[in-house]
């Protein structure tokens, strides 16, 4: 029985305990074939075989990001992307190239500024972009997405003078002399313009998105947890699927109130490349922590506020029994200690629907943790989900030690405590929030800024963006390590995240990236 490709002379990461390092991968029927020795794979070497030898690169089961909004990502995607401004007159620069290709007129949206990163170190102000864009609107949002900058064309449009009061829970920045907003908007007031932007039709999201797509596997990913938001995300996964076979798999997770929806409808695809399982139903416990949304059991520390829950412990129950009864998986949004405790609290209630069913309940985003609430994620075999880049956040950018206090801070996303107690913990990017690398989310989790008894090895931050996240959608069966007769979904780095300094992880290359074989990236 000949192969259909194999890797040779590469240093192979399985992921599998009992084999977890090897040479050479041979591939037949979008399968792995054989794991071994370069000997052992020659044998399986044929005349129509194509062989790719790695030169000592290594390889990897395909990465796999559990939380993603593609669709969001393709909208970010129609954006100007402003991570590499380096002043404000560089920013400018941009906007100009963009004007030139814009009508006059026409919304210009654009995100990934900060001003620390500026030669001038401050904030652009409305001027700044007035100078280039006196005849459209522009709204450039910052690295963190909590701030924006807007032009004066944009703020007439929406109504901001001297008069107008700044929503709850936002900030309008003045000129202290004048009262003039200066263009900086903070918070809610963000949206006082961001209402006004219009929504880009599903085709020109799906075209993004198909580009995200592109993105998604040059980062060496194989397959996404899609978090949906609306119904526009299906038409966008629609028009992706009618377009041509998808070069990674999809597990998407759909809003509950598409969960009437979504059992009206017929069953779920198979595994093939380019197929699609819509398999959850995210449930919103309470917000988040950036926002100060996420519900504490005890106030925030530092403006003695509390956010109250989005649900309550009986509606959070009775929505996981009803997606546990149309066969999807329940996935909590649940990011305080108040949320996570109802969450856990109603995922008991619900044990016994779980069992029947054999499908796996799962919290998103568990940040705000306890040693209690940690034992009985343990105890009741609940699947937790982390975006690592979200945790750096909020020590660097959303100052956790300040608003949770040193002792809750102690808590926020204890992933070595969570390993150790043996719960399954999987890693996503939260992408377009946060950065799409999966590497960069591994180096988060290996590297932390505060509290560094809770930083992982690298083997088990790699085992987040693998085995973790396969098990997570009740698929490490068929994905998620390099072992035989599973799918042939793999990644190929140019350097094993093991052999560089901690903080390098993120710069590795993917050399490229293979889905049932075949190569759907190669740089």
């Amino acid at each position: 029985m000949s192969a259909e490709l194999a890797l040779l002379d590469a240093k192979v990461l399985t992921m599998n305990p009992s084999q977890p390092r090897a040479q050479a991968v041979a591939v037949r029927n979008s399968k792995i074939l054989k794991v071994g020795a370069n000997n052992e794979i020659t044998e399986f070497i044929g005349e129509n075989t194509k062989v790719i030898r790695l030169k000592g690169k290594t390889v990897l089961p395909g990465f796999i990001d559990t939380h993603i909004h593609v669709a969001d990502f393709g909208r970010f995607l129609l954006w100007m992307d402003l991570s590499e401004a380096r002043s404000t007159e560089e920013m400018r620069r941009q906007l100009g190239e963009r004007l030139q290709e814009t009508p006059k007129g026409k919304w210009v949206v654009g995100r990934g500024w900060n001003e620390n990163r500026f030669a001038e170190k401050r904030l652009p102000t409305r001027f700044d972009l007035d100078a280039v864009a006196p005849n459209n609107p522009v709204l450039f949002y910052h690295q963190n997405g909590q701030v924006a900058v807007a032009n004066s064309k944009a703020l007439e449009l929406s109504g901001i003078d001297k008069q107008m009061a700044a929503p709850p829970g936002g900030a309008i920045d003045r000129n202290a002399g004048t009262g003039e907003a200066t263009g900086i908007l903070r918070e809610t007031a963000t949206d006082l313009v961001w209402k006004l932007v219009p929504e880009p039709t599903d085709e020109e999201i799906a075209d993004a998105a198909s580009l995200g797509v592109e993105r998604i596997v040059e980062a060496g990913l194989t397959s996404v947890h899609w978090i949906a938001t609306s119904k526009v995300d299906l038409t966008v996964l629609q028009k992706l699927l009618a377009s041509g076979g998808l070069p990674l798999r999809i597990y998407m997770i759909v809003p509950v109130n598409l969960l009437d929806h979504l059992t009206s409808q017929q069953g779920r695809s198979s595994y093939e490349v380019g197929t699609v399982r819509i398999g959850g139903v995210e449930v919103y416990a309470d917000g988040f922590l950036s926002s100060k949304t996420a519900a504490l059991l005890e106030p925030y520390s530092d403006d003695q506020t509390q956010a109250p829950m989005l649900c309550t412990r009986e509606d959070i129950a009775a929505l996981t029994v009803k997606a546990l009864e149309g066969e999807f998986q329940p996935v909590i949004h649940a990011m305080g200690d108040k949320a996570i405790d109802a969450a856990l609290a109603a995922i008991k209630q619900a044990a016994a629907h779980a069992t029947a069913k054999g499908i796996r309940t799962r919290i998103d985003e568990a940040a705000v943790m306890s040693q209690t609430l940690v034992k009985r994620v343990k105890q009741q075999a609940v699947v937790v989900s982390v975006q690592p880049c979200v945790m750096a956040s909020e020590f660097s950018v959303y100052s956790a030690m300040a608003r949770l206090g040193p002792e809750r801070a102690r808590w926020l996303y204890p992933l070595k405590t969570l390993f150790r107690e043996g719960v399954r913990v999987c890693g996503g990017s939260d992408c377009p929030m946060e950065p799409l690398n999966p590497l960069l989310g591994i180096q988060a989790a290996v590297s932390r800024q505060f509290f560094h008894e809770e930083e992982l090895t690298v083997d088990e931050a790699l085992r987040m963006y693998t085995v973790n996240a396969a098990y997570a959608s009740c698929e490490e069966k068929l994905k998620g390590s390099i072992e035989e007769g599973k799918l042939a979904d793999l990644t190929v780095l140019s350097k094993d995240p093991h052999e560089v300094p901690r903080d390098e992880i993120s710069g590795i290359a993917v050399e490229m990236t293979l889905t049932a074989g075949k190569i759907v990236y190669s740089r």
